[in-house]
């Protein structure tokens, strides 16, 4: 047998073993992305299921609440408190009475669902958000007015977070607050629309933030030390 025959008998068995190592390698690749996209099909599916049963349960709690308070439900279950000569005074971060009142009526129970069996383990953050219009009177240019906004938009939701903290009704849950409840002043960097009037655009929202992202990441975690 000559040596040219030698090196062909030699590279088609190793050609045949790289080919096999090739496949099996793509049907462990294959394996593996089914298994990802499985897992992160059930954490969306779970966190769809999570977010109707939360809507339907803020709709039920708070719905014949809503039209005294000037309160909305949105659909990605934000509560927005839409009036802005209820919540604070022009230029001042003092909370007014009536909207003390609609807090001591709203919170308590806002927690409480939220910190029910139910809800409790999807529950990441729950935002206090302060929004203004982009008006500043006396302001030199629009980013001056910007970042005046922004002080007090941030002193706003300070002072509401500390008031909501000191109402007897939340005291057991103090320490799943200081967890989860932040307060967030956006100035006016999130208007309703370009043709809502400054008004409009003077709220305060409540807004839930579900752990479902950080669940996927986990699971990818997990899934790629494997």
């Amino acid at each position: 047998m000559s040596s040219e025959q030698n090196n062909q008998s030699y590279w088609i068995p190793l050609a045949d073993l790289m080919t096999g190592l090739m496949m099996v390698f793509m049907l462990l690749t294959a394996a593996f992305m089914l298994r990802v996209e499985q897992t992160t099909t059930l954490v969306v599916k779970e966190y769809e299921i999570t977010k109707r049963d939360m809507q339907m349960a803020l709709q039920k709690e708070f719905s014949r609440d809503l039209k005294q308070w000037n309160a909305e439900i949105l659909g990605d279950m934000t509560i927005r408190f839409n009036d802005p000569s209820v919540l604070f005074a022009t230029g001042s971060s003092q909370l007014r009475p009536r909207f003390k009142q609609v807090l001591e009526e709203f919170f308590p129970r806002y927690i409480a669902l939220l910190n029910s069996a139910q809800f409790k383990d999807a529950v990441k953050e729950i935002r206090i958000e302060g929004h203004t219009s982009a008006i500043w009177t006396g302001a030199t240019d629009e980013k001056q007015a910007y970042f005046k906004n922004m002080e007090l938009s941030q002193a706003r939701t300070r002072s509401a977070l500390e008031y909501l903290m000191s109402l007897p009704n939340v005291q057991n849950n103090e320490e799943w607050l200081i967890q989860h409840m932040t307060a967030n002043g956006l100035s006016s960097s999130h208007p309703l629309s370009s043709k809502a009037t400054m008004a409009a655009n003077q709220r305060v929202e409540f807004r839930i933030v579900t752990n479902a992202s950080e669940k996927m990441d986990l699971i990818a975690n997990k899934l790629s030390k494997q």
